[in-house]
Formats: C-alpha cells, sequence, structure tokens
C-alpha cells in the first residue's frame, strides 16, 4: 500500500500541470477531462474541458490532480510538499522556478539539517518545502 498526494485545483488543473512541467520537470503522465466521463449528471456545468483526473510525475512521486468542482477558488492549506534536491545549486533553481508568481514563507538558506532549505507557496497556493541534501 502507499499513499498519493491529490490536488484540486479548481478550474486551473491544466495550468498547473504545464506549470510544474517547466518549474520541476514534472511529467504528465494521464489526463482525463470531464467531458470524457461516463456519468454527464456529475460534470459540474459548463466545465467539460475541465480536468477530471490528470496525474504527473516529479522525480519518482507521483501526484494526482483535478479540477474538482471547478469553484475558481483553491484551499490547499494545512500541508507541504517537500521537495528533495540532489544539491543546493539544484534547491536554488526549483526553488526559484516555484517561487515565480507564487510567496516565498521562508527564504532559501543554509540551515543545521540542509545546506539549503526554504518554503514557498507556488502560485496555485500549494505549500513546498526545498531542501539539499547533505551531499
Amino acid at each position: 500500500m502507499h499513499t498519493v498526494p491529490y490536488l484540486f485545483f479548481e478550474g486551473r488543473c491544466e495550468e498547473a500541470l504545464a506549470f510544474y512541467g517547466q518549474a520541476l520537470g514534472a511529467e504528465t503522465r494521464a489526463m482525463m477531462r470531464y467531458r470524457d466521463s461516463p456519468e454527464p449528471a456529475q460534470v459540474p456545468p459548463g466545465n467539460d474541458d475541465k480536468v477530471m483526473h490528470g496525474e504527473f510525475k516529479v522525480g519518482e512521486t507521483v501526484i494526482f490532480c483535478s479540477d474538482g468542482m471547478c469553484s475558481g477558488k483553491t484551499a490547499f492549506g494545512g500541508f507541504g510538499l517537500a521537495l528533495a534536491a540532489k544539491d543546493a545549486a539544484e534547491a536554488g533553481r526549483l526553488f526559484a522556478a516555484l517561487s515565480d508568481g507564487g510567496e516565498v514563507r521562508m527564504p532559501l538558506s543554509p540551515t543545521f539539517f540542509s545546506p539549503a532549505f526554504g518554503m514557498v507557496s507556488d502560485r496555485f497556493g500549494v505549500m513546498w518545502m526545498v531542501m539539499a541534501g547533505q551531499g
């Protein structure tokens, strides 16, 4: 058994997939639209082209995603995704990419447990904790 994070972007899922592809080198592995649903009554009205279910891979981690109910209001709170970089240079690149359009919560800096650690909420509101290995 394993756990897979599932993120609901409330109408911005396709944009998020493109962003994570560019920022993190994430690979989109699946994208199913609401128009493909065998249950049309469950489709949020006017959202046939939105993402019912998506799947992307960051490194070795699979993350599921969706536009959810397409409300336009994301609410990511009470969790963060930890991103382990191979070294401080990679951590800096990833942190800068995730910060574009986002909000830095803790600047990337050396800590007692990592040569580079920082926290950022990306442009969608997902919090990332970026850290470099001790290398």
